[in-house]
């Protein structure tokens, strides 16, 4: 164990897993349960209040954006360190909103700053691990993560069943004790390309920041494409199965939020061999196969009547996280040239921003004009897209 610590990953690969943990347990104790938070504050209908995520995913549409370019130039640390602690400031105020504007301005502020965590960690774990232990740095960064996943929802709901204030002001120390280690801790990984390596008319033959030639990369971008859909499935879970499983069935926050402590149990416990299980083969027909869990788990959920049914809905689609997720991001990694790494992370976190604005709308609408039902059988339709645009892609990659 000493030598996986001194030797395996540097020293701030495991000063980011300690503080991914801290953050995660902040956080957890609140997005689980933000949709009925919203609704209680705002009664108003749930197209209504999810479409304040469209709102929060268009800010993170043009942060994500304007982000990858800045990552590759100025560097990883500040834009992390920032995102951290803007999003800190936004748990607080949360706690004190109460109208539509309010909450509006909120989820703008929070949707500008959470991308820029994400791209920076995303290409400062890609600058810090070689390619042939990246898979594992990124299982285990999601190890930390659910650790404090497994934690903070169960937490979460209890204090929220209390008083949602004090849920919110834990979630922002949790987020600022990971800014200050970043700020105070870490050091800037940016990589320093040589002299030879460096062209001066870069900019002029990659116009808008270079993503016209990232979506001249046409493997990358049909990848991007197929993984939205699973993104649109997974958010529609995340978002909306609290609110539904409170509303139409009585599944109160402190029972509820042992539902997102399983998923993230099972990501501590099985994540680890799982990826060593997976690596072994081709990764489209692994990706492949875990769309098609999150089609199985998030459409499973229509039929259910109570908290053990939507239990195993989750733990069913959680099955399919542990399979898709680090092998998409190690796929995104290994594809990214050094030098636009920042800029194919940042459209690959995209997917997850457009599927925050385009998921919950969606069911909402679904939920309101046919049934809440509907938004489940949506959510599997959009799963098992994603399972079918993978499987084709994956054929004709090995035929070529």
């Amino acid at each position: 164990m000493r030598r996986l610590f001194q030797y395996r990953f540097p020293t701030q690969f495991w000063l980011m897993f300690v503080g991914m943990l801290f953050s995660a347990i902040g956080s957890s104790m609140i997005w689980p349960f933000l949709m009925i938070y919203v609704s209680s504050r705002l009664h108003q209908p749930l197209s209504v209040n999810a479409s304040l995520l469209t709102l929060n995913a268009v800010a993170g549409l043009t942060s994500s954006l304007i982000a990858g370019p800045i990552i590759d130039r100025l560097g990883r640390k500040r834009v992390m360190v920032i995102s951290l602690l803007t999003n800190s400031l936004g748990y607080l105020l949360f706690s004190h909103a109460s109208t539509l504007f309010h909450f509006a301005i909120l989820m703008m502020i929070q949707g500008a700053s959470n991308p820029l965590y994400r791209i920076g960690a995303d290409a400062m774990m890609a600058d810090l691990i070689p390619p042939e232990k990246r898979v594992d740095g990124y299982s285990l960064m999601r190890l930390s993560n659910n650790i404090g996943v497994a934690i903070g929802p169960a937490a979460g709901g209890i204090i929220a069943s209390v008083s949602y204030a004090i849920a919110f002001y834990c979630a922002a120390v949790g987020l600022a004790i990971y800014g200050f280690l970043l700020a105070f801790l870490a050091h800037e990984t940016l990589p320093q390309l040589k002299t030879e390596d460096i062209d001066p008319s870069k900019e002029r033959k990659y116009p808008l920041g270079g993503y016209l030639h990232i979506f001249g990369d046409r493997e990358y971008m049909v990848f991007i494409a197929a993984f939205l859909f699973t993104q649109i499935s997974a958010t529609i879970m995340w978002v909306l199965l609290s609110v539904y499983a409170k509303t139409n069935y009585g599944v109160p926050e402190n029972i509820y939020g042992f539902i997102p402590m399983t998923n993230a149990l099972m990501v501590v416990l099985f994540q680890l061999p799982i990826t060593a299980l997976t690596r072994r083969f081709n990764p489209l027909p692994v990706i492949t196969v875990g769309a098609l869990f999150y089609a199985l788990g998030v459409g499973s959920v229509a039929l259910g009547t109570g908290f053990w049914w939507f239990w195993a809905s989750m733990v069913i689609m959680t099955i399919g996280e542990l399979i898709i997720v680090p092998t998409s991001s190690t796929y995104v990694a290994n594809l990214a040239p050094t030098d636009m790494r920042g800029r194919y992370m940042s459209l690959y976190g995209l997917t997850g921003v457009v599927a925050n604005g385009v998921g919950p709308v969606a069911g909402g609408f679904l939920n309101d004009n046919i049934g809440p039902q509907a938004i489940w059988y949506g959510g599997g339709i959009s799963g098992l897209i994603s399972g079918v645009l993978f499987g084709i892609f994956s054929l004709r990659r090995k035929h070529r």
